[in-house]
């Protein structure tokens, strides 16, 4: 349990004196009339310089501040011939913006700052070497590059370091840079001989026991919690519903959805119409689910502008973007001369300093509650309300509406989270995953950091006292001699463990530094042409469904090698309109889902198509009698009914093809063809009839194992082992099947 400050712990005004007196002289001079309630609650354990401290507030609520001015004031009393703090941040966008907020206040108290990322200069990061003291703000890709190229001056650049503050803590948890992060902070600590106090910032957390626990691995408890609870922001929003105009949509459908222009649609249409009326004039962020969504959206607004006449306010903002064109638009919103809406994929989720934002607009289903909540955070700042609108598009109901369809399943989804989301819940992070691919990376970079290693003492830096705790010794040696096999390391007659040939080309790629990989895109070929790519991110197995491109694919073979998926055409009526969920949904979504269609409320945010969405959905769960059973018949397939959450999902995806059927997933539902309820039923109480399956023998059915950086350097066994931790349930599985079907 960790422990944690309310704002009735202690007078309001205590921590202000305990800051220096150039500190509360700067402050003076910004004309602020207090400190901020988080602000006051961090002055006295930062001061201490003996805890971990998480700072766990909204947006633009202070916490680069809460924890800044105590570290500065610790820092002005007290300068060290080295490094003194420790900024980290997930984005170069984001170190730019820190290192602008604190330049003006440190130059007054005469401490140094210097920021480190691939676009500094060289000139200034020599100067650091040569004289280094002050705050360091720097990305983990750059601290890794710091420990590979500079080992041995490690521990003189950072003798005295006292903080070490990690931004957008949420970000890096569960995540392969999350487990990155944790050896990087571990080995700087080993490298100083001594435990560094850990300051995480985050405006979202779902579970504050996981949190603590990412901040200090073991000794979670003891990290201590602020949390002020502050008074209850104001949220507007709005759940839009929109009907598909599908009689305009492209008949071609070898066409790839990605790369082809596509007539626009009367809902699209629409979707712009009330885009420009409530935009236009003010600084806002529209938020889309793919690149092709923001381009076309993007496009769409500017020629509405230019046939009305009227200056182009809307502008696309991606991660295939030129840079100078993301920070142009970012600049224009930060400065706020002239009205700009940015049309944007996740990459302006972050904390990057863009200045005030009016409202916020999602079109599609967000990807999870914590999203949600991370985007609804840039609006409604300094006390004025937060506000986000949904736009949410279902298709027309007639006789070859599928099942999905008619059930309204992206109202349902978008509404559940809402709910949740007003509730005050997220998502808890994941921590179960072995992270074998940033081991890989780890293990190459301590080797080049110190020249050469021995295996016992790789093992016991990076597992047995560092992060990948759950990986056991032998373990480790598999993956050591899997990098053996592909010559990225090599073992001297003393045994000692350096690069091999292979591995001194992969360290010095300037890529190696980065933990993260985006999802592989996979073509997509049927008859020897090509329809398109996707991104491969769940399991796709042979004798599996997909849709692309507006049809139903049978999946032949998977060639992950050679990133190919081969398919042909599975005809059978109208396939649903989806595309599938991006990411994991959480189980808690699914059961408020339930709730929604068994309840009779009607949530006041909805308008007036989506409350039809809502009643039409409703009224098909009591046709099908989902509240009753988990499986339907539908036209010689059955759909399964997990209402759970996706890994479980995947699970019994997984588990059905190994028993011989074809199963799809689409949207948490399973989709078995060719086969009647009562004979799927049969199949599930045969399976339930038997034990759990193991989930390494369920993983090693999968073909597309590669998912992660490094995987490919990994041999089947481990990427088996990887899989299972990380993408499947088979106890919730399991349990879904006792509960259904015994």
């Amino acid at each position: 349990m960790t422990s944690q400050a309310s704002s009735s712990d202690e007078n309001q005004s205590a921590g202000f004196f305990k800051l220096h007196e150039a500190i509360r002289k700067w402050i003076y001079e910004q004309k602020w009339d207090e400190l901020r309630e988080i602000q006051e609650l961090a002055v006295d354990p930062i001061l201490e310089k003996e805890r971990d401290v998480i700072l766990a507030a909204p947006t633009a609520a202070g916490k680069t501040e809460a924890a800044f001015l105590p570290i500065c004031s610790a820092l002005i009393t007290e300068r060290k011939p080295s490094i003194e703090a420790v900024y980290i941040g997930p984005l170069k966008a984001l170190i730019n913006d820190q290192f602008e907020r604190l330049e003006t206040l440190c130059e007054r108290l005469q401490i140094p700052v210097c920021k480190w990322h691939g676009d500094v200069s060289t000139n200034a990061k020599s100067r650091l070497l040569g004289s280094p003291q002050g705050i360091l703000l720097i990305t983990p890709e750059s601290l890794e590059a710091l420990f590979m190229r500079r080992g041995s001056a490690i521990p003189s650049l950072f003798k005295h370091v006292s903080y070490l503050v990690i931004d957008e803590l949420h970000a890096f948890i569960g995540a392969e840079r999350g487990a990155q992060l944790q050896s990087l902070l571990h080995r700087l600590e080993r490298a100083v001989d001594r435990r560094i106090p850990r300051i995480g910032l985050s405006a979202t957390l779902g579970n504050m026991g996981i949190a603590a626990e990412f901040l200090r691995p073991r000794f979670g408890k003891d990290v201590f919690l602020i949390s002020p609870e502050g008074a209850s922001q104001e949220i507007r929003l709005q759940v839009r519903g929109y009907v598909k105009d599908l009689a305009m949509e492209p008949n071609d459908q070898s066409k790839d959805s990605e790369t082809e222009a596509s007539p626009v649609t009367g809902d699209e249409i629409a979707i712009a119409d009330h885009l420009m009326a409530t935009l236009r004039g003010s600084n806002n962020l529209v938020f889309c689910n793919s690149r092709r969504a923001v381009e076309f959206y993007s496009d769409l607004l500017r020629t509405l502008s230019e046939k009305q006449n009227l200056p182009n306010e809307f502008f696309p903002h991606h991660g295939n973007l030129a840079k100078h064109l993301r920070e142009d638009l970012e600049k224009r919103l930060k400065a706020g001369e002239v009205p700009t809406t940015a049309l944007a994929t996740s990459t302006l989720e972050l904390g990057i300093d863009i200045g005030s934002v009016k409202s916020i607009a999602q079109i599609g289903p967000p990807f999870s509650v914590a999203s949600m909540r991370q985007r609804l955070g840039r609006s409604g700042r300094r006390g004025e309300a937060a506000t986000i609108r949904f736009y949410i598009q279902e298709s027309p109901l007639g006789s070859k509406t599928s099942i999905l369809d008619s059930l309204r399943m992206n109202l349902f989804q978008t509404t559940a989270m809402v709910n949740l989301l007003l509730a005050k819940w997220c998502e808890p992070p994941s921590n179960q995953a072995l992270h074998l691919s940033t081991l890989v990376q780890q293990t190459l970079s301590v080797i080049a950091q110190y020249g050469g290693a021995r295996p016992k003492d790789l093992w016991k830096v990076l597992c047995h006292e560092g992060p990948f705790r759950q990986v056991p010794e032998s373990m480790f040696a598999d993956l050591l001699r899997s990098l053996g096999s592909h010559d990225i390391i090599t073992q001297c007659q003393d045994g000692t463990l350096v690069t091999g040939l292979a591995g001194e080309a992969l360290i010095n790629h300037y890529e190696f530094y980065t933990a993260f990989s985006t999802p592989d895109e996979y073509r997509v070929v049927a008859d020897g042409k090509q329809l398109g790519t996707i991104p491969l991110e769940g399991a796709v197995l042979p004798g599996m469904f997909i849709i692309f491109a507006g049809r139903r694919w049978e999946v032949l073979s998977v060639e992950a090698k050679s990133r190919l998926i081969l398919v042909r055409h599975a005809g059978g009526g109208r396939p649903p309109k989806f595309g599938g969920s991006i990411g994991f949904i959480d189980a808690a979504i699914r059961k408020e889902m339930v709730r929604l269609y068994t309840s009779t409320d009607v949530p006041t945010f909805l308008d007036s198509q989506a409350r039809e969405f809502l009643a039409e959905g409703r009224q098909h769960f009591k046709l099908y009698k989902l509240n009753e059973t988990s499986i339907i018949e539908d036209n010689g397939n059955t759909l399964i009914f997990p209402w759970d959450g996706d890994k479980v999902v995947n699970t019994l995806a997984v588990e059905l093809l190994q028993s011989g059927l074809k199963p799809y997933v689409c949207l948490g539902v399973i989709n078995v063809t060719d086969i009647s309820s009562d004979s799927l039923v049969s199949h599930m109480q045969r399976l339930v009839a038997g034990s759990p399956r193991d989930p390494v023998e369920l993983a090693s059915l999968v073909p597309n194992k590669l998912k992660e950086k490094h995987d490919r350097l990994l041999s089947e066994s481990l990427l088996t082992d990887e899989y299972a931790t990380k993408w499947l349930d088979t106890q919730g599985a399991w349990a879904f099947l006792q509960s259904h079907f015994t």
